[in-house]
């Protein structure tokens, strides 16, 4: 057998020996890995645990209105019935002037020369005229019905002229929009009025079911960031719940996504309630571990640095680790404008 050339024979590439520094560094690092890797094992047979000892209720963001869950110890999951459907209807159709906003907005300045804007608004009309030809098929009481023809109504008006003008102009948009805000703000009051009374009635028929239990009950939901203020499910919930569950057993987490799913609420659920536990054991504190760990030596560190930059550090207030105020903003005192919907859109005030 004739020898490998040695052209062919594989490359060996002998790495250098680590160096003292890096395979302490690397020993050092190890510690961090291993303890998550224990952290994970012992989370998963404390969330079980929790299950066990404590109801559980989840209530997440869907686009039907929410979906709640209640976890009640040994037993499967229980799914609440869904929303009434017509607050799907009414924030579809409320939703639908923002629609053409967002496709004549982008050619505003100049409709004219950009026909860009054509193809999709008369798409759009289509399934306006459409819905519209349908609403008397719906099972609405007439006042809802009203409501939402007329907002049809003024798209279809407004699509039908830019289509026919072959043009439109920002003063065009400004009219139209403002024109539809009176009956898009009657539209958010049927969908919200028609949401809050279905979880009401749930959270009570539960509270009812759990007697005494209903003290010891977990409630978590989750929020995307323009959700968080005056978020709906958590807001139903606290009525139930009372002020002093918030930041305790009741808690809103804010998300990145607008739904998650049943594990990772869950998931995130355990992990405050397991580090409650090590925070109490470590440090005195059933409620420390609620914030970030490092957060008070970064506040000291920024305070030396700013100190040393000759600046005032821009900091919040040192409430309690235990709180019960709102996961959102709730003094008056600060910030400058509005505060509700109707304030900002309308000259005379209005009410739902």
């Amino acid at each position: 057998m004739s020898a490998i050339p040695d052209y062919m024979r594989p490359v060996v590439i002998e790495e250098p020996p680590a160096s003292a520094q890096v395979v302490a560094e690397q020993a050092v690092l190890a510690l961090n890995d291993s303890m998550m890797r224990y952290y994970e094992a012992s989370l998963a047979k404390f969330i079980g645990n929790l299950r066990e000892q404590h109801p559980i209720i989840l209530a997440m963001f869907t686009g039907q209105g929410g979906q709640m869950t209640l976890y009640r110890p040994g037993r499967g999951p229980e799914h609440a019935p869904p929303v009434p459907l017509v607050y799907q209807l009414a924030k579809s159709v409320g939703h639908s002037s923002m629609a053409i906003y967002e496709i004549v907005s982008p050619y505003m300045a100049n409709s004219t020369a950009n026909q860009l804007w054509r193809a999709p608004l008369e798409t759009y009309r289509t399934e306006n005229r459409v819905a519209l030809e349908g609403l008397d098929a719906l099972d609405l009481i007439s006042e809802t019905r009203s409501i939402l023809r007329q907002i049809l109504e003024l798209n279809l008006a407004f699509m039908d002229e830019c289509l026919a003008r072959g043009e439109y102009t920002p003063e065009d948009i400004r009219e139209f929009v403002r024109s539809t805000v009176p009956h898009a703000f009657k539209a958010i009051g049927i969908a919200s009025g028609a949401q809050v009374g279905h979880w009401m009635g749930v959270v009570e028929q539960w509270q009812q079911q759990l007697g005494a239990e209903w003290d010891r009950t977990y409630a978590v939901t989750n929020t995307l960031y323009v959700a968080r203020q005056n978020n709906i499910l958590f807001s139903v919930l606290a009525q139930f719940m009372g002020e002093e569950a918030i930041g305790d057993r009741l808690l809103l987490i804010e998300t990145p996504e607008f739904e998650t799913t049943p594990e990772k609420l869950l998931d995130v659920l355990g992990r405050i309630i397991a580090d409650r536990s090590l925070g109490m054991m470590f440090f005195r504190d059933y409620f420390l571990m609620d914030v970030e760990l490092l957060g008070g030596g970064a506040r000291a560190a920024i305070e030396r640095e700013m100190a040393a930059r000759g600046r005032t550090p821009v900091l919040p207030t040192l409430a309690p680790f235990r709180s019960n105020d709102w996961p959102w903003k709730t003094d008056p005192a600060k910030g400058t404008g509005p505060a509700r919907l109707q304030d900002a859109a309308f000259d005379t005030p209005v009410e739902y």
